[in-house]
């Protein structure tokens, strides 16, 4: 995904998709070791969504980045 989906969600919704990313690490490393991963490249973007989720929860924690709010918009 990228950084931009992340920015949008709320803190919530990180703290599930980074558990989410967490297990689905935990599996594909099981299939690495057992030969069964056919695109050892899933494995680099797992990990790479896992920190940008962990950077953007970080930045909100320090007051860095605001979570979203939800505006409606109007139209003219």
């Amino acid at each position: 995904m990228k950084s931009k989906n992340f920015f949008e969600m709320s803190t919530d919704e990180l703290e599930i998709t980074l558990n989410n990313k967490k297990s689905e690490l935990f599996n594909l490393r099981f299939q690495h070791a057992t030969n069964q991963l056919t695109n050892p490249q899933v494995m680099v973007t797992c990990k790479r969504d896992i920190a940008r989720i962990m950077t953007i929860l970080r930045q909100r924690e320090l007051g860095i980045s605001a979570e979203p709010t939800t505006v409606s918009k109007r139209r003219k």
